[in-house]
């Protein structure tokens, strides 16, 4: 996890997972909350200002009347020009539309982060990778429930569906 990871912004988009008040304010591993959103949102911030799209995902509780308290995204993550997307299941693709969305992009390559690295993140990954798409995965963008879960997803599974880096590893081209 050394080498810087170009990625072209033109067929690259940020994928977040879940970034929602109550979520971050969780007991997560094996970083706070707190500190995988400054991480998401400052990678968020360079892939703005390379013009590659950036995907926010939250979940609503199918068939309740009303979403528990926290079930936004955390203030101000969401920028004009980003992409919101509402899932009902654990990955962000199944009945979405993300992938058709993605698709008129031209997006062909994926930088995944959020919370649970094992749960919504790993699963979007999965459906992700079926679609064809190639996956980096912002492993500091990340937490889970427990670090034991985190760290059997970052280094067992992640790797064989695409590349874990660190947020601070991927650059965008100069110019």
């Amino acid at each position: 996890m050394t080498a810087a990871h170009v990625l072209d912004p033109r067929r690259t988009a940020l994928v977040l997972v879940d970034l929602m008040e109550r979520i971050v304010a969780l007991p997560l591993e094996p970083r706070k909350g707190a500190e995988a959103l400054a991480n998401a949102e400052e990678l968020a911030a360079a892939f703005r200002a390379a013009g590659a799209p950036v995907v926010l995902v939250r979940v609503e509780r199918p068939a309740v009347a009303e979403q528990p308290p926290g079930s936004g995204l955390v203030p101000g993550l969401l920028r004009d020009g980003d992409l919101e997307v509402v899932k009902r299941t654990l990955g962000a693709f199944q009945g979405t539309g993300l992938d058709e969305r993605l698709r008129a992009l031209g997006v062909t390559t994926l930088v995944l982060g959020g919370v649970a690295t094992n749960l919504g993140v790993e699963s979007t990954a999965r459906a992700a990778a079926d679609l064809g798409y190639e996956l980096v995965f912002a492993e500091d963008t990340m937490a889970a429930f427990t670090a034991a879960e985190h760290e059997a997803t970052v280094r067992l599974d992640f790797p064989r569906l695409g590349t874990v880096v660190t947020a601070s590893r991927l650059r965008f081209p100069a110019g």
